[in-house]
C-alpha cells in the first residue's frame, strides 16, 4: 500500500491501514466462502483481491466481491446504511 494512500483516509501514517485478523481467510482462499464481518472500518487489502465479504448493514449482510480497484477502501463503502427514499401518490390523488 502507498503511504499517500493511507494519509489521505485521516489515518495517521506511522500506525498503517486499519484490519481486522480474518481467522477463516485461509478457508475463504481455497473454497470460495464468503467470509461473514462486522468490521466495516477494515481496510481492503492486496490480499483481499477475490475474496467474497458479507458485510453487515445494520440490519442484513450485503454480499461484496473484492477486486482490484476497491484495495485502500472501507468495506463499510460498499453496503448502504441507508434504503434509498421513493414518494409514492396515494390512490386518493
Amino acid at each position: 500500500m502507498f503511504p499517500t494512500a493511507v494519509a489521505l483516509s485521516g489515518r495517521s501514517a506511522w500506525k498503517g491501514p486499519f484490519f481486522v485478523a480474518f481467522p477463516n481467510i485461509r478457508e475463504a482462499m481455497e473454497n470460495n466462502v464468503a467470509i461473514k464481518t462486522q468490521a466495516r472500518a477494515c481496510t481492503i487489502l492486496p490480499n483481499f483481491v477475490g475474496l467474497r465479504f458479507l458485510v453487515h448493514n445494520g440490519k442484513d449482510y450485503i454480499p461484496v466481491n473484492v477486486t482490484q480497484d476497491m484495495v485502500g477502501h472501507k468495506l463499510g463503502e460498499f453496503s448502504a446504511t441507508k434504503k434509498r427514499f421513493t414518494y409514492r401518490h396515494t390512490k386518493n390523488r
